[in-house]
């Protein structure tokens, strides 16, 4: 007998860089399921655009996941208004590229700051809800970038790899308590934060909407590492398994040692001034603990 997907009918949803991108993407998919969502982001002006348009009673709220006490707000305004939380969706995050030497030390830090520690901000914001009600599904997306450093995104690289190895060391934790983790890893993903990026060999971009359908599906059908496209997974359990100069070869054959380090600056203009807009520019220290330029997860 097939095995029956879990309902998500009324389930309450908060997920963070939740205006654009694969966190507007998810919040479409879950309404269409019938759950209750609330997007955070920095810029509420356009949260409250992207949740009027999503419709289905999707609560708007601004979020800063720098920033403790805004998440916290985020956290309680949403049970307030919605009920007692049942996913947490930590999607909120940012990418810069270019060589790692000539990275600077508050692009370094800004990452740093959104890719991991917001996501252990959130994560323990959601587990002090969920272990007393022993329930609850936290989701964090990452990148397939958690599991090969890629050239070209070496800071991005490894908020992503501590990103999968934080969800691990929860799941660790959490074992036999009824909580349950996700950790989302997609390849390069077709939203404004990908702007620039070069095309691998075998694998081309993915939707948002693709991404958001994996992270459904893994709530439906609980299961901790969820990769997008599927086979990416295979893909990454076979390497694991060959000499290191083996896979090296297959991905410069793949050309993925391309995908960041031969991105278009210019093309990539759009989405990192409006990172600077959002009174987040990277590159100002004073501003690195409120950068959150609302994009979602690219992958890479």
């Amino acid at each position: 007998m097939a095995k029956q997907p879990r309902p998500l009918t009324g389930k309450v949803v908060a997920i963070t860089g939740g205006a654009r991108g694969i966190g507007r993407a998810t919040a479409a998919a879950l309404i269409r399921k019938g759950a209750k969502v609330a997007i955070g982001d920095l810029d509420l002006a356009v949260t409250e655009q992207t949740a009027a348009a999503l419709g289905g009673g999707t609560v708007a709220l601004q979020l800063d996941v720098t920033d403790a006490g805004s998440f916290e707000r985020f956290v309680a305004e949403t049970e307030r208004q919605l009920g007692p939380l049942d996913v947490l969706v930590n999607n909120a995050g940012i990418m810069l590229v270019g060589p790692f030497s000539e990275e600077t030390a508050a692009g370094a830090q800004a990452q740093v700051d959104i890719n991991l520690l917001g996501v252990i901000t959130g994560s323990k914001l959601a587990l002090a809800r969920f272990l007393p009600r022993r329930t609850g599904h936290l989701v964090n997306v990452a990148s397939t970038a958690g599991k090969a450093g890629i050239p070209g995104g070496a800071t991005y690289s490894a908020t992503k790899f501590a990103v999968v190895g934080l969800t691990e060391a929860i799941r660790g934790e959490v074992r036999g308590t009824g909580i349950e983790t996700s950790v989302v890893m997609p390849v390069p993903v077709r939203t404004e934060l990908a702007a620039g990026l070069q095309k691998g060999r075998g694998v081309g971009l993915v939707e948002p909407e693709d991404v958001a359908d994996a992270i459904v599906d893994a709530l439906e059908f609980p299961r901790h590492d969820v990769f997008v496209p599927r086979q990416i997974g295979r893909i990454t359990r076979i390497g694991a398994l060959l000499p290191r100069k083996w896979t090296e070869a297959v991905g410069r054959a793949m050309r993925t040692d391309h995908v960041l380090g031969g991105a278009d600056r210019s093309a990539r203009a759009a989405y990192e001034q409006r990172a600077k807009a959002s009174d987040a520019a990277v590159s100002e220290p004073a501003a690195e603990k409120r950068e959150q330029p609302a994009s979602a997860e690219v992958g890479a």
